[in-house]
């Protein structure tokens, strides 16, 4: 168990891997308090290799907290199109605003004040504190408690948060003064490379080997302990990709709820037939001429799942009371119009390019 394991022998051995194996990241090489801000919530449920583009374009158009202060919300969210999870972006705006009226634009380096700025737990507190600032405070995230279980070989559930604020207490005490930086980040970068959350570890290349519990009595498969999640919801939808001439038809969701501000394709709830949809088109004022079936596609969100079935529909015209839906040319829509990567099987059917297929293009203008 972690109480009774010498945790302080992993310090040395780890800040000596780290050096030799640290990855070259473009928030770390630059590690000023902006950018590990920005990074850290970018990291957030998303993949390190997949985050580098989208940071580098973030930056580039929000280079400071005054810059993403006072981004208009449309623009910023185009920004963040394709990485998800949008309330961590509009949580990112607040905190800057907080932060401009607060902190004389100057993102504080106390935990506890970082504590009190939108979006900001434990573990990013931790991590601005001691990357940007160098204070000797934790940062707790998955892949810490992941390694500190399996090295300590400890069983307790790491979803509690008593066991979270006990391991933040026990690395406080080992935490290198002079170090903290390098120390959380090499936590951070040996359970993403080494002790990695899915498949076997690569125990040959872990600096904690010849100590590690779970390596000696081979306890991987079983370690971390951790609480499954409840079982997401399935919602089934009919998703319409409505054209005419060089313009699709878009809608904008309700500024609050799953997805809140950004812009969809017209769809309604269940599995609709051909004849239903037919229906469901002319009560909307449209006149179709000519419908066909699109593929079938999923998206996983926290806690639900969407299993969609689409149409491409090309119509004769739009009635101008019919003011749920707009007409949009399909080049502004890859500029200036949000669309959220659960719809990114229609819009390849459409040739539009959502933020992840136009930042894999190296088309990074915004």
């Amino acid at each position: 168990m972690l109480q009774d394991f010498q945790l302080n022998r992993i310090v040395s051995p780890l800040l000596a891997w780290f050096q030799e194996n640290a990855r070259v990241l473009p928030w770390r090489e630059t590690p000023k308090p902006y950018y590990v801000w920005i990074s850290e919530i970018m990291l957030q449920q998303t993949r390190v290799e997949a985050v580098k583009p989208y940071f580098e374009r973030f930056v580039e158009n929000l280079p400071d907290v005054k810059s993403l202060a006072e981004c208009e919300p449309e623009r910023l969210l185009k920004l963040w199109e394709g990485l998800g999870y949008y309330n961590r972006v509009r949580n990112l705006q607040i905190a800057a605003k907080t932060i401009m009226e607060d902190y004389q634009g100057r993102i504080p380096e106390d935990y506890e004040e970082l504590m009190k700025l939108k979006g900001i737990g434990h573990y990013t507190a931790g991590a601005i504190s001691s990357i940007a600032y160098g204070h000797p405070v934790p940062a707790v995230d998955g892949n810490v408690l992941r390694v500190i279980t399996r090295v300590s070989g400890d069983n307790s559930d790491i979803m509690k948060d008593s066991f979270k604020r006990l391991v933040e207490a026990e690395l406080v005490q080992i935490m290198p003064e002079k170090e903290a930086s390098a120390f959380n980040q090499a936590l951070m970068e040996l359970g993403a490379k080494v002790c990695i959350p899915n498949g076997e570890p690569l125990c040959q290349q872990c600096p904690w080997q010849e100590f590690c519990e779970t390596k000696r009595k081979n306890l991987w498969q079983q370690l971390p302990v951790k609480t499954k999640s409840k079982k997401r919801k399935i919602q089934q939808k009919t998703v319409y990709v409505i054209r005419k001439d060089n313009t699709v038809v878009l809608s904008k969701r309700p500024n609050k709820g799953l997805l809140a501000g950004l812009y969809e394709f017209p769809n309604e709830p269940g599995y609709q037939n051909e004849a239903e949809a037919m229906k469901w088109l002319k009560e909307k004022n449209l006149k179709p001429l000519k419908i066909l079936p699109l593929e079938q596609a999923k998206h996983i969100f926290s806690h639900i799942e969407w299993h969609m079935q689409g149409y491409m529909v090309w119509i004769d015209e739009l009635a101008e009371e019919n003011s749920d839906f707009m007409f949009v040319e399909l080049e502004k829509t890859e500029q200036e119009y949000p669309i959220p990567a659960a719809f990114s099987a229609y819009t390849k059917a459409m040739n539009m390019k959502l933020g992840s297929e136009r930042i894999k293009g190296r088309d990074l203008d915004t």
